[in-house]
């Protein structure tokens, strides 16, 4: 087995990860990113597509090369539709902020090649994950690809893997120790090939039933209606899809097109029992997880990363304690 020493070991190659790697970096901190994923499978999955203005600010002035302000879409607004009415929420003329699309998977394309291009040990395909502390240092034990076991020795570990992290075990002494409700009915999402519908989100509540219609490009849309958790995504036509969602938007002609992915989204909202335990902490997803609704999940770990990188800052260049003590607190 063979063993390398870094400041501090990030597990998760998602937005989390790889922008505290990048703020770690600018404070002069080294680390190393493993991810279970193979490159191209994080930079192709389809997933959120909104980004609010503090995160847009983040990746504008600080990622070399993000294309968020060049290739993104800014939002001054969204569209709440009930009672056959529509009701627009102007977000910069009542806040004088607005939203971005632009979708998860072009953003993480930006912050690999930030990260590759500044030097960054960003190791993919990486399984087997398993962080422990002894309360002065931590450490990482990881199988490669090829099934070989290596250890990272580190300062400092940090958990952003998602949901499903391995990290979160480490320090709750269990993967489901916290928080947990499930909801009683969830999403049918739709990804289709299709010009947009609208410029802006609409949010429709109908007689038929809820239907949120959203966006990723100019050809790419992705729609949701309100169906129960057991659903069978396969149940259905595509022709019966466009039927149900068209029909729960009244007062909007829906763009038709093929319909190249499907799911159910379940609703479920879990807060882990603890974020922070000796040299250990996990954010985003690993920490909190909420339903895709609000459109909040990479916005709230992007606000947890920067707070965590100021406290890593105080530690490991300061010895000073007090900012991650009270990281808990913080987030």
């Amino acid at each position: 087995m063979t063993t390398q020493r870094t400041q501090v070991a990030i597990v998760g190659a998602g937005p989390a990860g790889l922008i505290l790697a990048h703020l770690l970096d600018s404070y002069g901190i080294e680390s190393i990113v493993v991810d279970d994923r193979t490159r191209g499978e994080i930079e192709t999955t389809i997933r959120a597509g909104i980004l609010e203005h503090s995160t847009v600010d983040l990746l504008a002035n600080h990622v070399a090369g993000s294309r968020v302000l060049t290739t993104g879409e800014r939002h001054n607004g969204v569209n709440l539709r009930f009672a056959q009415e529509n009701h627009r929420i102007d977000f910069a003329a009542l806040t004088g902020r607005a939203v971005w699309l632009y979708p998860q998977h072009e953003v993480l394309k930006d912050l690999i090649a930030a990260r590759l291009d500044a030097g960054q040990d960003l190791r993919f395909s990486t399984r087997g994950v398993r962080a422990q502390s002894n309360g002065t240092g931590a450490w990482v034990l990881c199988e490669d690809a090829d099934g070989r076991e290596f250890q990272i020795d580190a300062d400092f570990v940090v958990g952003a893997d998602g949901s499903r992290s391995a990290v979160r075990e480490a320090i709750t002494g269990s993967h489901t120790s916290g928080f947990f409700k499930e909801y009683p009915f969830a999403w049918f999402g739709v990804l289709c090939e299709a010009p947009p519908s609208s410029h802006e989100l609409i949010y429709s509540n109908s007689d038929d039933g809820f239907a949120l219609i959203s966006r990723r490009s100019e050809t790419v849309q992705r729609m949701y209606f309100q169906c129960d958790p057991e659903d069978d995504t396969s149940a259905y036509s595509e022709e019966q899809l466009w039927d149900i969602l068209q029909r729960r938007v009244p007062g909007t002609e829906l763009q038709r097109g093929h319909i190249f992915q499907r799911d159910v989204l379940r609703f479920r909202s879990f807060v882990a029992s603890s974020m922070h335990k000796e040299r250990l902490a996990i954010v985003g997803d690993a920490a909190h997880t909420v339903p895709p609704t609000g459109a909040k999940g990479m916005n709230l770990a992007v606000a947890d990363v920067v707070i965590l990188a100021k406290a890593l800052r105080a530690l490991l260049r300061e010895g000073d304690a007090r900012l991650i003590d009270g990281f808990e607190d913080a987030v």
